[in-house]
């Protein structure tokens, strides 16, 4: 990991740091059109064929309905049914608490206005298999959906080697009461639940992480098929604000859990000691020998970087300019620190709070914006299932008291038949 000093970078020099380099872009937009259009026309056909080309399965049936679910979901090993057995109602737990009913608010006499939610009916769950099954995400995605009570939830998940699924994904299915899972992955997975086809249904929002080609077919689909997508998103990173206080060996991990998602992961430390760096970088030497993901990893570490600041005001800033998914404030300090966290997408505090709790067990959400987004998106939420529609009701005395307001702004804007909606009416 490279090395920089905060006093010596200029503010050019702090948002080409803070940029996610995404490499071959332009050649996976390419291909991605290509898969999703492939879909659009040809539907099921395009599934089949496209398993049989990513997935090596040749499939005759593009789901696996509730009696298979069950049947794959008895075996799963007993601790793995126990830790998402702790994991669902934590998750439960904490976003049944984001149920809200917001009050009528009367703006002047006899006019009521207010706001009530309504769960979107058709939503998308993708969760990623193959070699990296992660039923925490069904779980993340799963349980904020049938909490907001969406009437039809589509759940796609690429297919094993057996052509069924994952045990881990099977059990998360019957805790959800989830009765089918359509076996499609990537980005033809996203097509197939944008667009729909014979044995998919179409959806009006999609959720879910992804690698590149997932990533750029839920971008895609959100302006060619006007489907809602959760954020945009990409490579999954980390940054940890450090300072004597720390723990280098906790850092590293932080670091390292991280950096093991895939090799444009990035998980960058930004710390007040250049003692407390030298210390963790080479705990992360130490620690990543260890690691069964160590090519992988290693990749992640050497695309990121260090960054020494001179106190936790410097860092805040850098990290705020950063945006990262995850924060961790690795600091004693933490508590004086949080009302200066202007963007990040989930924060980890004080030096027992890997980031790893968060992705499985705590409660909160781990559907992140990544790449800088974080300034502008918050992760998924109860929120996110639902759209909030406003309604307002006038009285006789409601209206005569916002007439002449409305007829004198409307016609300001010269628009007369705005008015008359308004006059029409004042004159009964």
């Amino acid at each position: 990991m490279k090395i920089y000093s905060y006093k010596d970078l200029s503010e050019a020099d702090i948002e080409q740091l803070c940029m996610r380099q995404l490499g071959d872009d332009e050649s996976i937009k390419a291909r991605v059109s290509e898969i999703v259009q492939e879909v659009k026309i040809c539907g099921d056909d395009a599934l089949r064929s496209y398993a049989l080309q990513f997935d090596k399965i040749k499939l005759h049936d593009l789901f696996i309905g509730f009696e298979e679910i069950s049947e794959i979901a008895s075996t799963i090993p007993d601790d793995a049914k126990a830790a998402i057995d702790v994991a669902y109602e934590n998750i439960k737990t904490f976003h049944s608490s984001q149920v809200s009913k917001e009050q009528k608010v009367e703006t002047m006499a006899g006019v009521k206005c207010w706001r009530e939610s309504r769960a979107i009916e058709r939503v998308g769950l993708y969760i990623p298999g193959g070699s990296a099954v992660l039923p925490s995400t069904f779980l993340m995605l799963g349980i904020p959906a049938v909490l907001a009570g969406c009437q039809q939830i589509v759940v796609c998940s690429p297919p094993q080697k057996d052509g069924k699924t994952n045990s881990y994904v099977a059990y998360c299915a019957m805790k959800l009461g989830i009765k089918k899972i359509y076996l499609a992955g990537g980005a033809q997975a996203v097509a197939a639940m944008a667009y729909g086809t014979e044995t998919v249904p179409k959806v009006y929002k999609i959720f879910g992480p992804g690698n590149r080609y997932v990533t750029q077919a839920k971008q895609l689909v959100q302006s060619a098929a006007m489907t809602a997508i959760d954020m945009p998103a990409g490579p999954s990173e980390v940054l940890v604000i450090a300072d004597e206080t720390a723990n280098p060996s906790y850092v590293a991990s932080d670091l390292l859990a991280q950096a093991e998602h895939g090799p444009d992961s990035q998980a960058i430390l930004v710390s007040t000691s250049s003692e407390i760096i030298n210390k963790v970088l080479q705990e992360v030497e130490f620690q990543l020998e260890l690691l069964s993901r160590k090519e992988v990893t290693s990749k992640a570490i050497g695309n990121s970087y260090a960054v020494l600041v001179q106190n936790l005001d410097e860092a805040i800033a850098f990290s705020n300019a950063y945006a990262p998914e995850h924060l961790i404030l690795a600091t004693a300090a933490f508590e004086s620190i949080i009302p200066s966290i202007i963007n990040a997408g989930s924060v980890f505090l004080g030096n027992l709070t890997p980031e790893s709790v968060g992705d499985y067990a705590s409660g909160t959400n781990h559907t992140l914006p990544t790449s800088g987004f974080a300034k502008a998106y918050s992760g998924v939420s109860l929120d996110s299932f639902v759209k909030k529609i406003t309604f307002q009701h006038i009285t006789a005395q409601g209206l005569k008291n916002i007439g002449n307001t409305v007829e004198v702004l409307a016609a300001a804007e010269g628009l007369d038949a705005h008015k008359n909606a308004i006059s029409i009416r004042l004159k009964d």
